[in-house]
């Protein structure tokens, strides 16, 4: 079977259309051909072993989001069937309950082979039923990004109608997370750098819109937002270094700060004090276990939520697919078709 991989050396000069043999299910797992696959931003990661020993070892299949059909299944498997159509989980696993070194060292795509290949063997524990509204590439779209925002929105921000969430950007992780707290009745405010962006998530639902090169102090800006609460209940927070002093004045006492994404660095030189005084929590958030993929899933489908798709490319075209998400500009998730 045809798969991508990375070979002999990290890099993205060393990702490779391969072959490999076959996988055959052993008890308790099922072979899923593949259909749609989509890009994070750790894929970009990946190839260049950014993540350093925990990226895993080569040869290394990549990407970790997809979905397809079971067309094999081993002794003992009873929670899928043949011509299921199931998302793998990103933490194989991690089916509920509290993180480990052990569930988190369980990830696709590094450290574990990915879903780029034409066929994948998993255990039955990894997969989840994909309802039959959402199309492939909807679908495929699911396992990280949009359980990393349900992750951050309900599971630790138990977001309740009425709370102000603020979201930074218009990636991935924040439509889901858009979409989420809309789902939840919140008050969501959006900043980003493009106009044209901001203008589309409003048009999903979005209450109030910053665009934060036209206003650098968006903490100042947002307080007519929050004024009878001092702030908002909950920021997701996906830039990192150059965001997170700004969050800090921006969130309330006792709010939280979900923290996704480093896009703007990983050091910080913030105000311990912010934290301290105020009781505001620094809440880390990685993707999230089946029970709430699950749990996402019945939300999703109660309401008919339609992720934001993106550009879609061939299975043989996975190099400029990853260009064009690191090249960025791009609205909705990017796609690879089988």
């Amino acid at each position: 079977m045809r798969v991508f991989q990375i070979e002999g050396d990290w890099g993205f000069d060393n990702l490779n259309l391969s072959e490999r043999p076959e996988p055959k299910p052993g008890p308790g797992d099922v072979v899923i051909r593949m259909r749609m696959a989509s890009l994070n931003a750790r894929d970009l990661i990946v190839p260049e072993r950014g993540y350093g020993r925990a990226t895993g070892e080569l040869p290394l299949i990549p990407i970790s989001d997809g979905v397809g059909e079971i067309v094999e299944i081993g002794a003992g498997v009873t929670r899928v069937a043949v011509g299921d159509r199931v998302c793998p989980t990103y933490f194989q696993n991690w089916t509920s309950g509290e993180p480990s070194p052990e569930r988190f060292a369980s990830a696709l795509g590094g450290p574990n082979d990915g879903v780029m290949a034409e066929l994948v063997c998993l255990s039955q524990e990894g997969v989840v039923k994909v309802p039959e509204y959402l199309s492939d590439a909807e679908a495929a779209t699911l396992p990280c990004a949009a359980l990393t925002a349900w992750s951050a929105v309900v599971t630790h921000g138990q977001t309740r109608a009425g709370d102000r969430i603020l979201v930074q950007g218009t990636g991935g992780v924040a439509l889901f997370a858009v979409a989420f707290a809309k789902m939840h009745g919140a008050h969501v405010t959006v900043i980003s750098s493009s106009d044209d962006k901001l203008e589309k998530v409003r048009s999903m639902g979005a209450d109030q819109t910053i665009n934060y090169r036209e206003t650098e102090d968006w903490a100042r800006a947002s307080r007519p937002i929050t004024f009878d609460r001092g702030g908002f209940d909950n920021i997701i927070e996906l830039g990192g270094a150059k965001t997170l002093p700004l969050s800090l004045r921006a969130v309330r006492p006792g709010g939280t700060l979900s923290m996704i994404g480093v896009l703007s660095g990983l050091n910080i030189e913030a105000s311990l004090g912010l934290i301290v005084a105020r009781q505001v929590r620094l809440q880390g958030v990685t993707v999230g276990h089946r029970d709430g993929f699950e749990a996402m899933l019945a939300a999703m489908a109660l309401h008919g939520t339609r992720p934001v798709l993106g550009k879609t490319f061939a299975f043989e075209d996975l190099r400029p697919a990853l260009e064009h998400v690191r090249k960025g500009g791009h609205f909705g998730k990017t796609l690879i078709k089988f």
